[in-house]
């Protein structure tokens, strides 16, 4: 009788524990499998890509799609991994990815930077240019009309930009490459002529060769949508800067927008024509602004949705961009077989950002212990969990990313582990194994809805030796923002519902 008693009495105690309380079974799939062979083989391909024969791959791509009776819609574009388009300076994979994860940490920093700014009801009258003086905006007269080329400057102190579009501007099109941003809403170019300009890939835009170029004036709409702006002769200056030094100073001005090589093209988009450049984006022209305010591309398109798919960062494939106008709805939809729904959140005091309604994380098939509020964001603003195409690495709160990472840890016991490198703390050494079963790593929504990542997007590549991490990180903002990175949105088309306040996941959609 006393044992049984003290049986029973156990038995009360177990159930309450935190490690039964933690987890709750959601799904039957419990691993996932990673060809460590085939992730590795691409790390050595990626060190020996020639921009040149991409660029011509991508020509002729174009000129099969004009003959082709399956032709992509006309608002659509192709988007082209980063170093695809960029010849490699580094010795090896190795140290591509700690370049990587320092352009990804300044990411993630300017981010929560600009929240923290919207957050604390800083208003536009506030924010000084302090870059639109008089020594830089006379750059007109200093040139005396010619072009100056300015240093070259590393990328490495902005953002990603890992993925690249293809778009053309002006009369006649002048093709270039612009970085895909879902964090910002100006889009820009490098114009001439340049105080300070970085290497590109394409040409430097010549205004003076489009017949389609103009100005804006300082009391348009859109100048007045800028957070800074300043005025010289009746013309409109802006000023982006990316809250880590960078920035684009120049005029804002409109002129005609070509898709792809389709020729089909949209009249008097609104724009940075940039003449000072700091730290930004090597090869790429300048920036495709994809976020929710009034001047990004999508707002002045008239998009009702859009979408992307992200292909795998270490391959030289493409994949899409495309646009759905007046309700024509050619953007892939993510509700098609295999795809899910989930609400698409905005942030009252930063319309830029894409919020979407997380309710929790699953681990193995199981749901962890995480309450949704901690992917929930307040009535001022902070927390919740946007979608961001130039952030890598997923960013969680660190209690979130604590319970997730030794859930993930629980279930490679059996693998060797292996040291931290820089954000990452979860490392393993697979250099001997050609294929493991990983416990599965999903995103769980509202309605029992479940997004189950590839275990590619999660357990990833650090060097060509064999050492993998766990691509999550906690995030130190005080701003509690948590961000889902385009390595855990690889493979998966991604469609931003605009009217209707959805963003649907549609996997292998590329």
């Amino acid at each position: 009788m006393v044992v049984t008693r003290i049986t029973l009495f156990f038995l009360l105690i177990s159930s309450f524990s935190p490690l039964v309380l933690s987890r709750r079974h959601v799904s039957h799939a419990t691993t996932a499998t990673l060809d460590v062979s085939d992730v590795l083989t691409k790390t050595a391909q990626v060190l020996t890509f020639d921009p040149e024969s991409t660029k011509q791959q991508y020509l002729f791509k174009q000129d099969e799609e004009k003959d082709s009776t399956t032709a992509l819609s006309e608002f659509t574009i192709k988007l082209h991994p980063r170093d695809s388009l960029r010849r490699m300076s580094h010795k090896d994979y190795g140290s591509l990815t700690l370049s990587r994860l320092r352009r990804d940490t300044a990411r993630v920093e300017a981010l929560t930077a600009r929240l923290n700014l919207a957050n604390n009801d800083v208003q536009r009258s506030d924010l000084k240019p302090l870059l639109l003086d008089e020594e830089t905006v006379a750059y007109t007269e200093s040139a005396g009309g010619g072009a100056m080329q300015g240093p070259v400057v590393s990328g490495t102190s902005q953002g990603s930009g890992e993925y690249f579009s293809r778009v053309s501007i002006g009369q006649p099109p002048k093709p270039m490459y612009m970085v895909l941003d879902t964090g910002s809403d100006v889009t820009w170019v490098q114009c001439q002529p340049c105080t300070d300009c970085y290497q590109q890939a394409d040409p430097v835009f010549v205004p003076t060769s489009s017949t389609s170029f103009s100005t804006l004036s300082c009391d348009a709409s859109q100048c007045a949508s800028l957070d800074i702006s300043a005025c010289r002769n009746s013309t409109c200056l802006y000023q982006v800067a990316y809250g880590d030094g960078s920035y684009t100073v120049g005029d804002f001005v409109t002129d005609t927008v070509t898709f792809g090589d389709s020729g089909n093209s949209v009249n008097s988009m609104a724009f940075g024509c940039g003449h000072n450049n700091q730290g930004l984006f090597v090869a790429a022209a300048g920036l495709l602004g994809l976020g929710g305010g009034p001047l990004s591309f999508p707002s002045q398109l008239s998009a009702t949705d859009f979408s992307y798919c992200l292909v795998d960062r270490d391959s030289s494939s493409t994949s899409t961009l495309e646009f759905g106008r007046n309700g024509d709805g050619f953007s892939s939809s993510a509700s098609s077989s295999g795809g899910i729904i989930a609400p698409l959140l905005k942030n009252k005091k930063m319309a830029t950002f894409y919020y979407v309604g997380v309710t929790g994380m699953s681990v193995g098939g199981t749901l962890l212990s995480i309450p949704p509020s901690s992917f929930a964001m307040d009535e001022a603003g902070n927390g919740g969990i946007i979608i961001d195409s130039g952030t890598a690495v997923t960013r969680l709160k660190p209690d979130v990313y604590s319970v997730l990472r030794d859930a993930f840890k629980e279930g490679m016991t059996s693998l060797p582990s292996a040291g931290s490198v820089a954000l990452f703390d979860t490392c393993y050494d697979l250099s001997s194994l050609k294929t493991i079963e990983v416990p599965t790593v999903a995103f769980n929504f509202p309605e029992g809805k479940v997004l189950k990542l590839p275990a590619k997007n999660y357990v990833i590549p650090v060097d060509s030796a064999g050492t993998f991490c766990f691509a999550f990180a906690p995030t130190s903002s005080s701003s509690g923002l948590s961000i889902i990175g385009n390595v855990q949105q690889q493979g998966t088309r991604v469609n931003f519902d605009i009217d209707n306040g959805h963003v649907g996941f549609a996997p292998n959609k590329c």
